[in-house]
Parts: C-alpha cells; structure tokens; sequence
C-alpha cells in the first residue's frame, strides 16, 4: 500500500512546485496525481509516479450517454498511450449526471462504454476506474453516488482492467458504513481518495471519519496500489502533507 497526493489541493499559488515535490519524496510518498501533463516531467523528476489522471472529459457528461461513448474512446485511448508513455497505473472514468435518465438504462449504458474501452485497457495495462462521487454536496445530480451502482458496472463489464475508484469522503457523504463497504466489495476496488468530511480538509480530529482505523481496513485486504490524499488543507499545505503522510504510516505500520 502507497501513498499519494491529489496535486490540484497542495499546489498552491504562491508555493514552490519543486519544494513541494522535494519534501513529498522526503517524507515517504510514493506518487502524485491529478496533475495537468505539464508538470508530469517535474514530478517524474523527483522520483514520484503519476498515480492517476482524468480519462476523458468531464465529470457530468461521461460514460452513462451513449451519443458521446465515441467521443470518449478517443479521448481513453490517446490517454492510454500517454498512461504508458509516463507509466500511469490508472485513468479516472465518470458516469456522467443523471439528468433524469434511470439508473437501470445508465448502467447498461456504462458498462457498454467501458466494454468497448476494456481491451485497450488491458493491452496497455491500465486501469479503469470509475469514480465514485457524491451528488448531495460537490457533484449535484451524478449518477454513479453509490458503491452498488458501481459494483454492478463492474461486475457487468467483467475486465481485470476496469474496477472502481473509492473516495472515502465522498462515499461518507452518501452511505457511510466505510469500513464494512471496503471489507464487503474491496475486490472492486483498484484505488482510494481520502479527505476529512465535513468540509473535505484536512485529516484530522475536526472531522468525523476514523481514518486510522479505515486504513488498517484496507491494508487488511493486502491492497497494494495507492491511497491519495484528496483534501483541501486549511493551513500550511506541506505541513498538511506530512500529518496526513504520518498518520496513515502510524495506522499501517505501527511501532514494535
């Protein structure tokens, strides 16, 4: 289990890119994601791997239309060839907003989307992973908001390639009960976000999520990918970085 971090969060306006990347190395963090491909090079530079970035575009037109499923593939596959290229392990997918399509024909048209998309995917070897969102609070109206929702895409498209991304703090929003979801599905799981609910800061005593304890959850599953760190700090962004780097180690690894 690796950690990393959602660039777009920690780098701030005003912060240094290379003190940042330079202390993530130095604290222990296995990777970056989310970072636009301009700053691939620099990150790469400092020893850290590209954990994740967007598949396609966007989060509220996705893979649950089937008018803009080609449009999608050519955006998957020129991603591929870049996830590749920079040794990406994974491209975020979206389901797309509702906008009153059922749930019933939007996974039916989810999973044919990413069935025309998973042979590629296994070729290069990468994964898939469609995002979990929550659509009360930052994302109205998305329509994959519910870890069954996504496990039926899932297990429809049938490919060691295509699994879900499971965020922490937008699932708590939504459903709750994190740790028996990650016990219960975590096979359906190829990557996790993190960030303190309410408010999606930082991972501390001011939030309500046990987040030592969901850790060990997921170590348990020998799940060997990368857990992201996704929140806004409130405060010195590296600082942050550190506290949310220890804390998962503590969880994991504990003294002897």
């Amino acid at each position: 289990m690796k950690q990393s971090f959602a660039w777009w969060c920690f780098a701030r306006s005003g912060l240094d890119v290379d003190e940042l990347l330079a202390a993530a190395a130095r604290m222990g963090y296995a990777a970056a994601e989310l970072a636009e491909p301009e700053q691939w090079q620099r990150i790469k530079d400092h020893g850290l791997v590209i954990a994740s970035t967007n598949g396609h575009d966007s989060i509220e037109a996705g893979l649950n239309r089937v008018e803009i499923h080609d449009r999608i593939e050519r955006e998957v596959h020129a991603k591929l060839a870049d996830a590749v290229k920079w040794g990406i392990p994974n491209l975020i997918c979206f389901s797309g907003n509702r906008d009153g399509l059922d749930d019933r024909t939007a996974i039916a048209n989810t999973v044919e989307g990413l069935r025309r998309l998973a042979p590629a995917a296994e070729e290069a070897g990468v994964t898939l992973v469609l995002e979990l969102l929550n659509s009360k609070v930052d994302h109205p109206d998305y329509q994959c908001d519910h870890t069954w929702w996504g496990v039926e895409v899932v297990k429809q498209v049938n490919s060691p390639r295509v699994r879900l991304l499971y965020d922490v703090y937008h699932m708590q929003i939504m459903e709750g009960d994190i740790i028996r979801t990650i016990h219960d599905h975590h096979h359906y799981f190829a990557h996790y976000h993190t960030a303190g609910n309410p408010g999606r800061h930082d991972i501390d005593d001011d939030q309500e999520l046990n987040y030592s304890a969901i850790y060990r959850t997921i170590a348990a599953t020998d799940y060997d990918g990368y857990i992201g760190h996704e929140f806004v700090p409130r405060g010195d962004p590296i600082e942050a970085l550190e506290a949310a780097y220890t804390q998962c180690e503590r969880a994991i690894r504990p003294a002897s």
